[in-house]
């Protein structure tokens, strides 16, 4: 397939193209270009080119996937024939890329995404994080705590309500803002650097080979990978003098990971507010956006006008964020749809999950898990 890249995009009539996004919904609700309808690639042949065959002849088919890859390599014979297709080349990363932050713009964006957690996603943002960090008392008196930022909305996000929290002194603590380089090419370390710039988040960058030593594993790379980086971050962490890490995983990773361990794990468990680490004496894990709403974190960066890097990795084309439970993006991605197909007919059904292990009656259960140990209802009966 013939490639444009997105200056020579930019160039064109806006009527004379209809630009097309054919990555899976789970990368889509990281953000799409303006404009862009998205369709489905690798669903039934017949009903893509029906739906192809509805934009106007006279126009250009530009596709993109995440880095270019998937649109380059597409098979055109599963597209409509006797229509001028095109990829764009580098896919929605070249598209962030190519509009990062202009160093004489950042102050204004720095402000008015400080503004917007002060005002507008107040209630939204601010006071769920706040709430969670006193619930489950994740920010103590004397803390150093590595904000750990992968580059995605999430952890960015969490590293502006912490500095937020901080301003308030309520409490005396210290921050360090932590990003890994597992591995990153030349620009997506260039955006991760944009952005933290942007929003006045002063990152201390280390490097490991985290890519390369996963880059050949067949079996679950994403949960190798991600376990790795964890062990990383706590290691630097350590080293740093911090006795927390930060994580950026929010409500809704809390309720879809109680569900897929339900329906795919036949096991009940759920994401905690904080853990001590087993490997790293000393250490804690605290989830600070444990009551934040995933809509809520889109909303704030769509308002913001802010692109941030989802994985980066060699699997972006095929993977949609590194879980470490092992489950794949698809399945994460039909809980999502699982949920919100249930909460038509049941508005509480998220807080329903949420609860449902807060109020875990063991007199009903038939066994369960303690330190390892397994213990049956039989055994007092």
């Amino acid at each position: 397939m013939k490639e444009i890249t997105y200056e020579e995009l930019t160039k064109l009539n806006k009527d004379s193209y209809v630009l097309i996004d054919i990555r899976d919904e789970g990368l889509r609700n990281y953000g799409m270009i303006p404009g862009a309808v998205a369709l489905d690639v690798e669903g039934d042949p017949e009903e893509l080119k029906a739906n192809l065959s509805k934009f106007p002849a006279e126009k250009k088919l530009i596709l993109y996937c995440e880095i270019g890859r998937k649109s380059r390599d597409l098979d055109e014979d599963v597209l409509l024939p006797g229509r001028d297709y095109y990829s764009l080349e580098g896919g929605y990363i070249g598209y962030v890329r190519a509009n990062m932050t202009d160093e004489k713009d950042m102050a204004e964006k720095q402000h008015k995404a400080e503004e917007s957690i002060r005002k507008k996603f107040h209630k939204q943002l601010f006071t769920p994080f706040a709430k969670a960090c006193k619930t489950y008392k994740l920010i103590e008196e004397g803390d150093r705590i590595a904000v750990c930022i992968s580059g995605g909305k999430d952890s960015m996000l969490m590293a502006k309500l912490f500095q937020e929290i901080q301003r308030h002194r309520q409490c005396n603590f210290e921050l360090t803002f932590l990003v890994m380089d597992p591995g990153y090419n030349e620009a997506n370390r260039e955006l991760i650097e944009s952005n933290a710039k942007a929003l006045g988040i002063p990152v201390t960058i280390f490097e490991s080979d985290i890519f390369d030593a996963v880059d050949t594993v067949e079996k679950n790379p994403c949960y190798l990978c991600a376990r790795m980086r964890r062990g990383y971050l706590y290691s630097k962490a350590k080293e740093l003098g911090c006795n927390k890490i930060a994580l950026g995983h929010h409500y809704d990773d809390v309720i879809e990971t109680i569900l897929m361990g339900m329906l795919h794990g036949g096991q009940v468990q759920t994401m905690m507010p904080k853990l001590h680490s087993t490997n790293f004496e000393g250490m804690e894990l605290i989830r600070p956006l444990y009551l934040v709403r995933e809509s809520d974190i889109c909303a704030w960066r769509d308002y913001n006008d802010l692109h941030f890097l989802q994985c980066a990795c060699h699997f972006t084309d095929t993977c949609t964020t590194c879980h470490e439970d092992g489950t794949t993006s698809s399945k994460r991605l039909e809980t999502k749809k699982l949920i919100a197909s249930l909460k038509k007919d049941n508005p509480f059904i998220e807080a329903n999950i949420f609860k449902s292990v807060e109020n875990v009656n063991l007199a009903t259960v038939i066994a369960y898990k303690k330190d390892g140990v397994r213990h049956h209802f039989l055994d007092e009966y």
